[in-house]
């Protein structure tokens, strides 16, 4: 059985703000490291064998903090689990998109990254994951609209589908396809 551990990262000073990150690289705020270190200290009494994670800066020190706090090994950080890229909207509030693009801004080609996209790149790297790591337990720290993409296309997204900064979500592969057995969960922030 596969068992993966999706963590979205902790908060920067652009979630706060309401800014799509996209594949900018945005650091993690005093509140997004605390988080992280929450997260990590729950990790402390829980069995995974490696952590991993995007490339970006958020999630990565998400991840290294984790792995300090609850002794997980981390494996190489990749950029197939960066954030969507959002184009010309990476930056923007809805406020401005609106005000730049009017409201069917979502129907307008800005440059935004395809699902078809998002969902190779994970498609790539959990191929190789499964590869190098059969059976094992693995913890991915990624982005809030990667992680959503994967989910919804697993068919394993829950009605509101909301990601918070530092969630746990867990996902299982066996003989009968993928299920969740936790979804968004951010009791260690309690």
């Amino acid at each position: 059985m596969t068992i993966y551990g999706l963590i979205r990262h902790g908060a920067t000073q652009w979630n706060q703000l309401g800014k799509l990150q996209g594949q900018l690289d945005i650091e993690l705020t005093n509140e997004g490291r605390s988080q992280a270190h929450l997260l990590g200290r729950r990790f402390r009494k829980l069995d995974w064998d490696y952590i991993v994670s995007s490339d970006l800066s958020r999630a990565h020190e998400t991840a290294q903090i984790i792995a300090a706090e609850s002794g997980i090994p981390m494996l190489e950080a990749s950029p197939k689990l960066r954030e969507r890229s959002f184009g010309q909207l990476e930056g923007t509030t809805l406020e401005e998109r609106i005000e730049r693009y009017g409201n069917e801004w979502r129907q307008l080609e800005l440059g935004v990254e395809s699902d078809e996209s998002v969902i190779g790149r994970w498609s790539e790297f959990e191929a190789q994951l499964k590869l190098q790591h059969p059976g094992e337990r693995i913890l991915i720290v990624s982005h809030g609209s990667f992680i959503g993409t994967v989910l919804r296309v697993l068919d394993l997204e829950e009605p509101d589908g909301y990601l918070t900064n530092t969630s746990l979500t867990i996902i299982e592969h066996d003989e009968y396809g993928w299920s969740c057995s936790l979804y968004s969960c951010t009791r260690h922030l309690d």
